[in-house]
């Protein structure tokens, strides 16, 4: 069956979809004429010519369609008139062939539905599909949680994945197959994605080298080693060398000369050759000796004090990269050992006699060196990083989603696990499901093979002149066509009469000519394949009487639906005939005027935004008893119609005054006007229920109906009911007196 209708973008209907859905077995749709209705049944006979809107199917089994509407009238009539095959009444064997395999096509169809009620549930919303479904909304959020939990932490790393969680499990799953990465510590991954994605990463220049050379060859200089002595000659030498005071006394000789070659220390007159002695003993060779002391002091404090200020710079940098701590505590060394070295040169400039050595700073020199060196090869990958950021962001990230997968790898297995065995219950299913499609599809196949051999289009030619004949229409009739499949309209004198019906007429023949081709198919095959049939304004241009055998004929079909016997697996009446929609509706609601489980009601509307579509909880087009009686007080009665008025008159009345059944309702008569009442009622139930059955039926003449409304009233009036009846029938009460 067909389970709902989208309407969309098509004819009056705008772009607000009309969903018509909950569809039942039977569904009325009631609207006036533009109103949409005929759109509604062009939709269903091919959905795929309307882009806009779309059928779905129950449990996806699309059946045959079957519309009535102007379409078909035009195709049908207005062409060719194709034959309509039926199968014959003959050959009982291949009958019963035809039987069984419709009912092993029906079973494998049940079948078919129940494995896809397991695949995906009747509504689509269940079954393994759904458990699929229901696992991976699961497992999105287990996974999630992982998200939460590390990836502020690791955000650079994982950022283009964190906004969906559907995007996230998938990229989780896709880790885990493809990652191979090496596996570290949270602490050194959030380090890493902190430099790399912090977008603060730019090329640094190496630090120099400490220039060391100059001061470390200072400190080998073979003037310290050297005792610098004077003159061994020379007179006072001997007292010079024993005293060990030669920078004392080359000190005294600036105050000496000063003071007119007084000794400064006794304050005596020195003769000259004492002044040449001191002279000869501070030679030439001496003060070279003095001065080469002085130099070595003099560079030695400035390198020293060079390297100490580059040391300095390079702290106060504050390079990431060096560790400026054991720096700090190389250079406090390197000081303290400059300072010593100094005061040592100084004291062998005041006693070049003396012998000294420097403490060396090779060793400083050593780990200062070391430590520019670490820091530039870690400046030479920082610079390497911002040559190839973009390479080296996707190597984090990929440890970052390594530590991710490795932090759910429990909950992946268990995922993989489950998906593993909801995916091959779904395989297998699926594969039942494909089973009982070529089951079906074969049994088709026999079908269409069994039919050719007993079918045939003349029992529908015979039917509908039956019907033509039976209901006055006596002018024209089916023939058939030169070539014995197709049929013809023609006169009683064999002249083709298609041109020359009326509106109403053409109407009714093709209304006969669908009916009937429900139970056959215009080719050989196909008879018993199961349909949805619609019926789109089929009393359109027909007369009263007419309506009633188009809504008799329609509401015969109910019967079968309703019980899912037959081919016809749901109906759809469309109309905007008040007293149509009345008769063919009739007694498809419950006692609170409801429809009932397999009855749907709608009113199909138009306003100045287009068409809409509503679904109603009561018939709409309420049961009219009025519109009964008017029937029947009208001057020129309807005498095929005014059988079924006058049996829903006593049917409905005398049930709800007291219960009473039509067959009981000539009780209270005697003599032949109790013949009449009892003819009355068998006559009733019998025009109403079974009228197109019977072949011997004639519609009654003017007098035989006079004769039963008398009985009809008399019912009335023996049931102590008159005054209902004159008030009905707008007669003036008759008083008491009277009577």
């Amino acid at each position: 069956m067909i389970s709902k209708i989208c309407v969309s973008r098509v004819a009056t209907f705008n772009e607000n979809e009309q969903i018509i859905d909950d569809l039942k077995k039977l569904n009325f749709f009631y609207g006036a004429n533009a109103s949409g209705k005929t759109t509604i049944s062009r939709i269903i006979a091919n959905p795929a010519e309307f882009t806009s809107c779309f059928v779905s199917w129950e449990n996806d089994v699309k059946l045959e369609t079957r519309v009535y509407n102007r379409d078909f009238i035009d195709r049908n009539f207005n062409q060719s008139i194709l034959g309509i095959f039926t199968l014959g009444e003959q050959q009982a064997d291949t009958i019963k062939k035809i039987d069984t395999a419709t009912v092993l096509r029906s079973n494998a169809e049940k079948d078919m539905i129940a494995f896809k009620n397991s695949l995906e549930g009747k509504d689509g919303l269940a079954g393994k599909k759904q458990e699929l479904l229901s696992l991976e909304n699961k497992y999105e959020s287990v996974f999630w949680e992982a998200k939460k939990a590390f990836g502020e932490r690791l955000s650079g790393g994982l950022t283009k994945f964190v906004g969906s969680k559907k995007d996230f499990k998938a990229k989780i799953l896709s880790e885990n197959t493809t990652n191979e990465a090496d596996l570290l510590p949270i602490e050194e991954l959030e380090n890493d994605v902190r430099r790399i994605f912090s977008n603060s990463l730019e090329v640094i220049a190496p630090i120099e080298p400490i220039q060391h050379e100059t001061i470390l060859s200072l400190e080998n200089d073979s003037i310290l080693g050297k005792r610098i002595i004077g003159k061994q000659d020379v007179n006072i030498a001997d007292m010079i060398v024993k005293l060990g005071n030669s920078g004392w006394v080359r000190q005294g000789i600036t105050f000496y000369e000063k003071n007119n070659k007084i000794c400064p220390f006794c304050q005596k007159k020195t003769d000259d050759d004492f002044a040449e002695s001191l002279s000869k003993y501070f030679d030439e060779t001496f003060e070279q000796d003095i001065s080469s002391i002085n130099t070595l002091l003099s560079s030695y404090v400035t390198e020293a004090n060079q390297i100490s200020l580059r040391v300095q710079e390079i702290i106060t940098s504050k390079s990431p990269f060096i560790h400026n701590g054991e720096l700090v505590k190389e250079k406090e060394l390197l000081d303290a050992k400059i300072d010593l070295n100094r005061n040592r040169i100084e004291q062998k400039a005041k006693k070049p006699d003396q012998s000294i050595t420097l403490e060396s700073l090779k060793e400083i020199f050593y780990s200062i060196d070391t430590l520019i060196k670490s820091a530039n090869v870690e400046i030479l990958k920082n610079n390497q990083l911002v040559d190839d950021i973009s390479g080296e962001e996707i190597r984090v990230a990929k440890k970052c989603w390594k530590f991710i997968i490795d932090n759910l790898k429990t909950s992946i297995s268990d995922y993989y696990d489950k998906k593993s065995n909801l995916e091959k219950d779904i395989s297998e299913i699926k594969q039942s499901i494909s089973v009982k499609e070529k089951e079906i599809h074969q049994c088709d196949e026999e079908l269409r093979r069994l039919e050719k051999q007993i079918v045939s289009n003349k029992p529908t030619l015979e039917a509908i002149n039956r019907l033509l004949l039976e209901f006055g229409y006596t002018s024209f009739f089916l023939d058939l066509s030169s070539d014995g499949r197709n049929y013809k309209i023609v006169r009683a004198d064999g002249k083709d009469a298609k041109e020359s019906l009326s509106e109403g007429e053409r109407n009714f023949v093709t209304f006969l000519y669908f009916y009937h081709l429900l139970k056959g198919s215009q080719s050989e095959s196909g008879m018993t394949s199961n349909k949805v049939v619609v019926f789109d304004d089929p009393v359109s241009s027909l007369d009263c009487d007419v309506l009633f055998i188009v809504s008799t004929l329609i509401r015969d079909l109910f019967d079968d639906v309703q019980v899912g016997r037959g081919d016809i697996k749901q109906i759809f009446v469309l109309t905007h005939n008040v007293y149509f929609h009345k008769e063919v509706s009739y007694g498809n609601v419950n006692n609170e005027d409801k429809p009932k489980k397999h009855v749907t009601f709608w009113l199909v509307k138009k306003n100045a935004g287009g068409s809409y579509v509503e679904k109603q909880g009561t018939n709409p087009v309420k049961t009219t008893y009025q519109l009964l009686w008017e029937e029947i007080k009208a001057p020129k009665r309807n005498n095929s119609t005014i059988r079924n008025a006058l049996r829903r008159i006593l049917e409905n009345y005398f049930k709800l005054i007291g219960g009473i059944p039509l067959k009981k309702l000539y009780e209270q008569f005697s003599g032949d006007d109790k013949l009449k009442c009892k003819s009355l009622c068998s006559w009733i139930h019998d025009g109403s229920h079974s009228v197109f059955n019977d072949e011997d039926y004639t519609i009654l003449d003017d007098n035989q109906v006079e004769v039963y409304l008398r009985i009809f009233k008399d019912i009335f009036e023996k049931r102590g009911q008159i005054a209902h009846y004159q008030f009905m029938m707008g007669e003036a009460a008759i008083s008491s007196e009277e009577s």
